[in-house]
């Protein structure tokens, strides 16, 4: 009895200073976790973005720099466009865009304006609200009556949106739009318009 008693002491101090030993070698989980920051966006993730709203022209100006009254009556017109981005990482995106604009004229008229570009931007999020910014650099097809003009544009701008779902996202965006009319035949004739556009917006994450 006593040797049985005393194998099952030694039996029970072996593995008492197993376990001890093992506890020693596990890591500190929750140290390992401290650092680590949850990040809404990786690498890979792709949003497709609807925007319709209205126009604005602001200002344009002729070759010598001088303003120029624009024919555009009522001074507000209609925009749309379909948007993508793909995120190289938890900040930066490129993707491309198609856009539409167009403006009555006080000869009740309309100027077309349909772009074609890439954007690149940034985001920055504060809790469930996202606000993405952007710069586009494109090709533009301007159409008014017969007269059609092939050139290119540049808009910056941005959206305040709010993550509704985990999927969709809805806010407002604007953009301040570039579209020159460089004739080369005629330097005098060149024109810089400048437009402004204020959209509702809706995002698709995937």
């Amino acid at each position: 009895m006593q040797k049985a008693s005393a194998l099952f002491l030694i039996l029970f101090l072996g593995f008492s200073v197993m376990l001890f030993a093992q506890d020693e070698s596990v890591p500190d989980i929750e140290q390992d976790w401290d650092d680590f920051k949850y990040e809404l966006y990786s690498e890979g993730d792709q949003t497709f973005s609807i925007a319709l709203g209205v126009g604005f022209p602001t200002l344009f100006f002729n070759q010598g720099e001088k303003v120029k009254k624009h024919n555009i009556e009522p001074p507000v017109g209609g925009t749309g466009s379909l948007s993508y981005n793909y995120y190289l990482n938890s900040r930066l995106f490129l993707g491309g865009e198609l856009c539409l604009l167009f403006l009555p004229t006080i000869s009740e008229n309309t100027v077309f304006i349909t772009s074609l570009g890439l954007r690149i931007g940034t985001q920055f999020i504060l809790g469930k609200f996202e606000f993405p910014i952007s710069m586009a650099l494109g090709m533009t097809l301007q159409n008014y009556l017969n007269i059609n003009y092939f050139g290119y544009y540049m808009k910056a701008g941005g959206y305040a949106l709010f993550r509704a779902t985990h999927e969709w996202s809805f806010g407002l965006g604007s953009n301040f739009c570039w579209y020159p009319q460089w004739i080369k035949e005629d330097p005098k004739k060149n024109v810089d318009a400048f437009f402004v556009d204020l959209s509702l917006v809706a995002r698709y994450h995937f």
